[in-house]
Formats: C-alpha cells, structure tokens, sequence
C-alpha cells in the first residue's frame, strides 16, 4: 500500500519504507515546461522554473494559467514579481484545473501552515513563518532563530501560554513543527533555514493581513538580523547570508517600517553597509549607503541624524576608493550643517569630526589631522570619559597622524598605551584591539625595528587565524604587512614568495580585480625587483598598472603610487633619463588633483630631482633639491623622514658636483638631527652613516673612512644581521675602501667572502653580485693577475648583458672596467677599439652630457695617448 502525506515525522516511518518526493531538477522543470505550454508562450520557462523553485505542483498550475490566459512566460514572471498580487491571482481557480487536483498551490499551502500552526505547542510555528515570511528563501542563519529578539517575538504571538515550555526552547519547537510539514529544509550542518518561495508568500498572505502586525514583524525580523550579526565577521557565508536578508526585508512590502521619524532608519540597515565597506567591496557599499542617504533625505529629510550620518558615511567610502580630497569636502560640509543642526557636543558631531579629521591627514595634512585628533580628543574624554569605545578609537587614529607626520616612535608609544587599556576595556580578540596591536607592529617597523615588528605581525597573524579565520580581509592584509615587514628586515626572497602566495589567496578570494588584490600585486612586484629581477620586475608593475588603470582610473593613489614605482624601475633597469620623464609626467598629474604640498607630491618632486641627477644633470638636480627642501620644511618639519631623505639626497649631489666636503659637513648635520629623533639602530641612521663615511673617503680621508665604514658594519651585524642586503653592502664599501690605503690583498680576501655570501643570499644574477665581481676582478688585476681580471670580467659582461641587456648602465660600466684591463694587459689598441664603441653606445643611451659618457671621452684620450708610448703597467684613474 503507498500512501502520501506532507508530513515529515521520522516516527512515521518506524517500519516503512520512505520515499521523499523531491522538487524537479532543473532540466525536468524546463522539459515539462516545454512540453505542457503552447506555442509561443514559452520564451523564459528557465525563469518561470526557478521563480516556483521546481514544485511539480506550482509548475503543473502555472502552465495551466499561462495556457489559459495565453500568457507568455516573461509576462508571467513579471506578474509574479510584483509581491502585491495573491497567489491566487498567479494560479487558476481549482475549477479550471482538470489535473485531478483537489486543492489550488494557495489552498495547498495554507493548508499545511494551518496544520503546523495547529502542531503543539500552539501558535509557535506560524510566529516563526511570520518572521520568516519577509526574508530570504534561500537561507536564513538558523541561529538568528534563536536571538532573544526572535524568541521574544515568537512567545508574545502565541495564543496560550505554554506550561513547562523555557522562552528560548520555543523557536527550536517552532522550526521542528514547519520541518515535520515539510514548510522548510533546515539542518544542523547546514546553519539555514529554506523556506521555498510559495510558502512564503502563502504564510504572507495568511498571517500578515493586518498592516499593524506586519509592521511589528518587520521590526522584529531587523532585530533579529541585528542580533544574529558578530562583531567579528569570520564566517564568510553567515555574512552573505545576512547582507542577503537585510537586503530582502529592506525591499519588503513592509520596509517602511524600518523608518521612524525620531528614531530615523533601523541600525540594520547601517550594519548592512559598514559590514560591505568594511570588507573591501567599496562599490557595493557605496551603492548602499547613497540609497539609503536618497530614502533618508525623502522619508526623514535633509537635517535628520540619520541623513547626515549616511551622508558621512557615504564619503568615507569614496574616500576609501581614491576621492580622498572629495571626502575631505564632503565631510566639512556635513560638519557645518552638523554644528547648525546639533551643537559641538552631540554624539553625531563627534563622530563627524573624527572622520574630517582622517580624511584631512589622507588628504595629506597630517600635522593639521594630528591636530584635529587631540581637540577631539579633549572634547570626548570630557563627554564620554576616557575609556569609551569611541574615545579609544580617536587615541588610536590620533596615534596614526602622528606616525604619519613623522613621529614613529611617538606613535608606537602611543599605540602601546593605548593598547594596555584596550586588553582590559575591550579584550585581547575585539577587532580594535587587533586593529592596534597590528598599529602598533607598524610603527615599530617605521621606528627601525623591522626585525621587532614582523614578529609582532606574526604573532598577531596566528591570533588573527584564530579569531577571524583565513578568509577575513583583516586577516589578508596581517599576512601583506607581515610580508613587508619581513622583507623590511633583510628577507627579500621570503617576503616575494608570502606576497605570491597572498596574491594567489586574495585572487580566489576577493578576486583578481580587488584594490586589496592590485595592491599586493605591486608589493609582489617590488620586492622581486629588489631580488634583483629588474627587467622582468617592469613587466609585473606595468601589467598591475594597466590593471589599476582599468579599475580604479587615473587619479585614484594607488595608480599614482605604482607609476611612481613604475618610473624608479625604470631608471634602475638603466633609462635615468625615461625615469625622470615618468616623474615628470606623474608630478603634473598629481598637481591636478592633488595639493601641492601633498607629501606625495613632494616625494614625486624628490624622484623627479634625484632621477634628472642620475641623467646626467647634476647641477640641475642640485637646484630642484634646493628649490624643494623649504616646502619640506615647512609642510613636514625638519626631522620628518622625507625631509631628511631629501637632506641626504641633496647632500649626496653636492659631493657629486665635486663638492666632497659639504657632502660631509652635510651628512654630519643631517646625522646629528636623525640620532636625536631615530635613535642610534635606526636603518635611515645606519643608512647616513653609510653615506657619511663615503664621502669622507672621497673627500680624501680614506683612513676615517675605513674606521667608520668598520664601526658601521659592527653595528649592522647587530641590528639588521649578516645577511641583510646593508649589511653586504658595507663589507663592499668596507673592503674598496681598504683597497684604496693600500690593502689590496685584504680587500681581495674580504671581496671574495662577500661574494660567496652573496651568491648564497642574493643569488648569481643579482646587481650586488655582480658588482662584487667586478671588484674582485680589479683587486686580482691591481696584484698582478691581470689576464684572470680580463676573463672575469669577460664573464661578467656575458651575464650583465644577459641579466640586463646592452643598454644598462651596469653593462655599459663593465664594458668600461674590461677596455681598461684590456690595455693593462698589454692589447692597448684593444682597448682604444673598446672604448671607442662604448662612447658611441654611451652617447645614444646616456647623451653628451652624462658624467660616465665624459669620463669615457677622458679614459678614450688617455688610452690614445698611449698608443705610441711603451708603458709596462699604465696607472688609470
């Protein structure tokens, strides 16, 4: 015997055999589709199908009213759509049927809310569809069931009270009683709860006949929604499913609940659009949050809290996007209408003057956002008190400007401090509390503890993966300040090979085409091409630049900052003078949209200075760094790094313009100044030295030089290691500077040890190898082995040229050191021969006017002279 039933008890089926009747699959929904309507009607039966969700039933219904009514499917979905028609109105009247049905789909399905509804505990299953009714089919967090404010709705819906029933035991009972009907799906495993979409609609129309109770259910579903919402959002699908349902229940029949004229718009709805901006997906937020600033201006008007808090929110997502000035704008404007509207006090202004403040110091016043941060600051310790949440957000953005302007060691304090009131206020695994531990990392790094702050990143990673899990943006961009910061403190290779690995993640997470996603392409990009790969380094950061391009626009920062990077790469693969183009070029553009005293426009300014020097046009670049020295000065301060860079930068071409001793005296002053701000392991510090001690060899003091450049390199051993690139590079500067007060056998021994450590660190074909190579050859050379310094160098040049190509300013270097061997050899014809094509290789490439095409116009007259002389062993400059 076979017998049917809605029901879906397991005792039931004690000793029977169950066979469920399932929804048609898609392919059978179409074919009988196809097959039941009549010509030319079926134009959107996939649409039709999926609208009715496959029941066999409503399917067989619906093609009986879309023949009756000679109705094509399109029409009919549009019919459907409209959520004020019944479903009566959908199907036909059971005296049109002649299926044998006994019962309408409406019938059908209110039938079985009836029977569920009747299931005891009485009334609990049809509060529960009440709730559920409004929101989305697909899938509701099962736990939102349960929030208080679900199981409050739900006990004080139902008609009688029920005896040794706990409140919260009731929505657990509800969902039984619609799983046994068969009204949802919902299991454990899978956290939702389905409706299918006729059940919903047949419970709306059942349930929800009185507007009074629709409206109560509205509300009660948002704060249900509200309520299920984590403060952490670590489970990628729970979020979707939220963001899904507010979106729903915002487009419901009844979302006009949602507003009130005091209260304003349901925070729901403010929840929604914080949860899509803060997880990167600016345009969706952005989207969001100007229909809801459209609503608000229409339903509550122009001067309403809620108005202008979404008018504020809607700038800092476009400030998130590049418009950072349009932001700053922005939000000044709502702060006028702010102070008309509430005062100086009110809880909206505060926070309206905490988000002008930021997007001033992105604007690029940091000392002016500094400034704004601690009279807010005053301002809210004296209304809140000194442990609000929101007071300790202000610290903490109050700590970042203050980083920003210059101060790194003060911020770290400042982060540590604040940190200590956060672990006891908020807690070790509150996303502000991570947010500044991560903040803190940061600004030990910009203090000089690269070292120190990858540790701290790697820390905060593994809390992070425990906290949030591996999908969260938050937990994304740890792993991309962990790779900096590793790279930072000499691991080159291991930074390139975590940023490949964010990429790849970031890629299949957020997509190929997401800003966090383009930003880590860049940084992959730059530590490779610090590996020494800086051909094929351009390749990565044009591609990611024509990726920018595309999705962000021209004028948004991180397009501006990867074209910087693009015009450097440019300039270090050899094209100086096409570098400082790239500048000049990047520099109008900025000042287009930017302020001139933009910091980034001054840094465009620096590059642009420093990359005419590297052309060739030293007294030119001389001029610029004069010219923008007092605009750091008085935007930055004296001690700020870009300021001191620029310092050092200047004084470096001063050296250059055949200058030695203001190098020095410069050098000094600007060593004195960066002790008394960095503290003495700073890398900047370390960095000056370095420059310090080798302008004091040029400037003819070798001796000092050795005893500084070997002071120095104790002390790198100790902050930064042996294996960091400065460290290397000082044992170079070390060893050349050895040479030149007569230690050419020691130089020799100390170049050949650097040389297998370098190999073993920064491999064959890195530009500090080579390098290295080429010094070892002329140590060998310089005690007698000249013929062994030519075919080392011959070596060289075969790898430069294929490393780098012919027109590297490396490679044109080296053919330099092998005409010179050359003729030290004896073959001085071979050498005339060698540094007369190099000059007209030089003088395409480099121009007239670069110092190494005159000083091969110099080493080509010498070697000319010696044409008819007989030197044994010709000293060369």
């Amino acid at each position: 015997m076979i017998a049917t039933t809605v029901r879906n008890d397991d005792t039931l089926f004690d000793e029977r055999s169950k066979i469920e009747l399932a929804a048609f699959l898609p392919e059978q929904s179409e074919t009988y589709l196809r097959q039941r309507l009549r010509e030319g009607l079926a134009d959107d039966i996939a649409g039709v199908a999926e609208d009715l969700q496959h029941l066999p039933l409503a399917l067989s219904h619906a093609a009986a009213y879309l023949n009756d009514q000679e109705l094509r499917c399109s029409t009919y979905r549009k019919l459907f759509g409209d959520k004020k028609r019944s479903l009566a109105e959908l199907f036909p009247h059971l005296s049109e049927l002649f299926d044998g049905s006994v019962r309408t789909v409406a019938a059908t399905m209110s039938l079985a809310i009836e029977r569920a509804n009747d299931a005891p505990p009485p009334g609990v299953a049809g509060a529960l569809l009440e709730l559920g009714c409004l929101l989305d089919p697909n899938g509701i967090p099962a736990d939102a069931f349960g929030t208080e404010p679900a199981t409050e709705y739900v006990a004080a819906r139902i008609t009688a009270t029920v005896q040794g029933v706990a409140t919260r035991e009731l929505t657990r009972l509800a969902l039984a009683n619609l799983r046994r009907f068969n009204l949802i799906t919902h299991s454990a495993a899978s956290g939702a709860v389905r409706f299918h979409a006729l059940v919903q609609r047949a419970a709306h129309e059942t349930l929800l006949t009185d507007s009074r109770v629709a409206e109560g259910v509205t509300i009660a579903a948002a704060d249900m929604l509200l309520a299920a919402w984590p403060d952490i959002e670590s489970d990628p699908e729970k979020i979707r499913q939220l963001r899904t349902n507010t979106n729903v229940l915002g487009e419901s029949l009844h979302e006009q609940a949602l507003w009130k004229p005091i209260s304003g718009v349901h925070p729901l709805l403010l929840r929604h659009t914080s949860s899509l901006g803060d997880a990167g997906l600016l345009t969706n937020a952005i989207a969001a949050t100007a229909r809801l600033c459209d609503t608000a201006e229409r339903q509550l008007g122009p001067d309403h809290p809620t108005t202008l808090i979404s008018r504020s929110n809607l700038a800092v997502w476009r400030g998130r996007t590049g418009d950072v000035a349009g932001a700053a704008a922005a939000l000044e404007q709502i702060m006028v209408d702010v102070l008309r509207l509430a005062g100086s006090d009110h809880p909206v202004t505060l926070t309206i003057r905490n988000n002008l403040a930021y997007w001033r110091g992105e604007a690029g016043d940091a000392i002016g956002a500094a400034a704004a941060f601690e009279e807010l600051l005053t301002e809210q310790m004296r209304i809140l008190g000194p442990l609000d949440p929101k007071t300790l957000v202000t610290r903490g953005n109050l700590a970042c400007s203050r980083g920003k302007a210059g101060d790194a060691r003060g911020a770290a304090a400042d982060f540590q401090q604040l940190l200590t009131d956060q672990l006891r206020v908020l807690g070790p695994d509150h996303p502000n509390t991570l947010l500044t531990r991560g903040n803190l990392a940061f600004s030990r790094g910009e203090a000089g503890d690269a070292q120190g702050a990858a540790a701290a990143f790697e820390q905060l990673l593994a809390d992070k993966l425990r906290v949030l899990g591996p999908e969260h943006p938050d937990v994304l961009q740890t792993r991309n300040n962990l790779a900096g910061s590793r790279g930072a403190a000499g691991d080159i290779a291991g930074a390139a090979a975590a940023y490949e690995q964010l990429l790849a993640d970031q890629s299949h997470l957020l997509g190929a085409d997401h800003p966090d996603t383009l930003r880590t392409g860049a940084n992959l990009a730059y530590w490779r091409s610090k590996s020494g790969d800086i051909v094929g380094t351009r390749k990565d950061i044009e591609q990611s630049f024509r990726d920018q391009l595309r999705i962000l626009g021209p004028d948004h920062p991180d397009t501006f900052a990867i074209r910087n990077n693009l015009a450097y790469q440019r300039g270090e693969a050899g094209d100086a003078a096409g570098a400082a183009a790239e500048f000049e070029q990047l520099l109008v553009d900025q000042l287009r949209v930017l302020r001139s005293d933009h910091p980034d426009v001054l840094a465009t300014r620096n590059n642009l200075a420093l990359w005419r020097g590297r052309a060739g046009d030293l007294e030119g670049a001389v001029g610029e760094f004069e010219q923008l020295l007092p605009a750091l000065l008085g935007c930055l301060g004296l001690t700020h790094p870009n300021t001191m860079a620029t310092r050092g930068n200047l004084a470096s071409l001063r050296g250059q313009t055949g200058n030695p001793v203001g190098a020095v005296a410069e050098f000094e002053q600007l060593l004195t100044d960066q002790l008394s701000v960095l503290g003495p392991d700073h890398p900047d510090v370390l960095a000056t030295r370095n420059n310090l001690a080798q302008w004091r060899g040029e400037a003819g003091d070798a001796i000092r030089a050795v005893a500084a450049f070997d002071e120095l390199l104790t002390d790198q051993l100790r902050v930064l290691g042996p294996d960091h690139p400065d460290t290397l590079s000082t044992r170079s500067n070390l060893a050349s500077w050895r040479s030149e007060i007569g230690d050419i056998a020691g130089a020799a021994v100390a170049t050949e040890q650097l040389l297998a450590d370098q190999l073993r660190i920064l491999g064959s074909d890195h530009p500090s190898t080579f390098i290295t190579r080429s010094n070892l050859a002329h140590f060998r050379s310089t005690v007698g082995d000249v013929v062994g310094g030519v075919t080392a160098v011959e070596q060289l040049l075969a790898d430069h040229l294929r490393v780098m190509g012919p027109e590297d300013p490396h490679t044109l270097a080296t053919r330099s050191t092998l005409a010179h061997l050359r003729g030290r050899s004896g073959d001085v014809a071979g050498a005339v021969g060698a540094f007369e094509d190099l000059l007209i290789d030089q003088l395409r490439v480099l121009g007239a006017g670069h110092p190494d095409t005159v000083e091969t116009h110099a080493h080509l007259g010498y070697w000319r002279d010696q044409v008819d002389v007989d030197h044994d062993d010709p000293m060369l400059d």
